[in-house]
């Protein structure tokens, strides 16, 4: 049976000589545009093992303090040797099913690392490739989430096709090419989405009064409502600023209201983070309440179904019908 020894000659043990790279100004313009590809695919791959451990977890990352450890890392990897690095979804998600639940829990795995390098490295020449071939198919079927791929086939076609090419290109090419064609992809499909949903329209007597039930002025806000809003198109790389919503959970009231009157579009990754924020309030004993939404972003959560995942009387279609279920909602509570 091949082991580790006879396929990679084993893995060496002690600790790697500090050496200076040395700097050959003539190689920049051949190495550049590999270095920003290695560069770019290791911070999305790190930021996706983040949103993974956020969803696992039910955390919220900080993407610079990430990126920023991780370039440190990799700066400082060469000089002994290293390869660049990056989060790993695999380590991370068996971290977190394994009860880790701070940054002590890596901190641990690269300390055992160390040790096993230093002390049981010549064993590890014996252990069989089965056995790690095994483990890591096991590692990537309980990490896959296929219980998503439901939930992205009742999105827009545009989204589909753009998880299907990036999918395909990963199994049948290769990471770094599926990253770089879905990156793409996502960006056009983004301009896209900007440029269909923004308009120019004459403000008619018949469009004001149609928003009287949308305004804030004139309506009273009970103590036991908060209302957040949305402004602007929320598609992937602008959903992370929901997350201030949940930083300080505890603190809001018991009905959260949020406002789509000025949300311009939505994707998937929007619909999932407002599915995340529904999550989190649920599992605090709150309500969340979504109203005014625009024919886009409403045409979209319709048909990805995402009144099953809060509720078709949560949806309102303004402030006003939003701010009377807020007190039906309490009523039905003190009952």
């Amino acid at each position: 049976m091949e082991t580790v020894g006879s396929r990679f000659g084993g893995i060496p043990g002690g600790v790697p000589e500090l050496k200076m790279p040395a700097f050959k100004l003539a190689l920049v313009p051949v190495l550049l545009r590999p270095a920003l590809t290695v560069a770019l695919l290791g911070a999305i791959e790190s930021l996706l093992s983040a949103v993974v451990a956020d969803r696992m977890g039910k955390d919220q990352h900080n993407p610079n303090t990430e990126l920023v450890a991780q370039g440190i890392a990799n700066i400082a990897s060469p000089m002994f040797g290293g390869l660049p690095a990056t989060g790993a979804l695999a380590r991370t998600a068996t971290n977190i099913r394994s009860g880790a639940k701070s940054p002590v829990a890596g901190m641990t795995h690269a300390i055992t690392l160390l040790i096993v390098l230093l002390s049981a490295a010549p064993l590890a020449r014996f252990i069989p490739m089965p056995v790690l071939a095994a483990i890591l198919l096991t590692v990537s079927w309980n990490m896959g989430e296929w219980h998503e791929i439901p939930k992205v086939l009742r999105l827009t076609k545009t989204d589909i096709s753009v998880w299907i090419v990036t999918f395909a290109l990963t199994v049948l090419a290769d990471l770094t090419l599926a990253v770089e064609v879905g990156m793409v992809l996502a960006a056009l499909t983004f301009i896209r989405r900007v440029a269909v949903t923004t308009t120019v329209s004459e403000a008619t007597r018949d469009y004001v009064e149609s928003g009287r039930p949308h305004i804030l002025q004139d309506k009273s806000i009970p103590d036991y409502v908060a209302i957040f809003r949305i402004h602007g198109p929320f598609l992937f790389g602008t959903t992370d600023k929901i997350a201030t919503l949940t930083e300080n959970v505890d603190r809001l009231p018991p009905i959260v209201i949020i406002r789509l009157r000025n949300m311009t579009a939505i994707d998937g990754t929007g619909l999932r983070a407002l599915e995340e924020v529904g999550d989190r309030l649920r599992e605090s004993g709150r309500t969340l309440l979504l109203c005014g939404a625009r024919e886009q972003p409403s045409a979209v959560m319709q048909q990805a179904g995402f009144h099953e995942h809060i509720g078709d009387s949560n949806i309102c279609p303004n402030i006003a019908a939003a701010l009377t279920r807020a007190a039906e909602v309490i009523g039905t509570r003190a009952a």
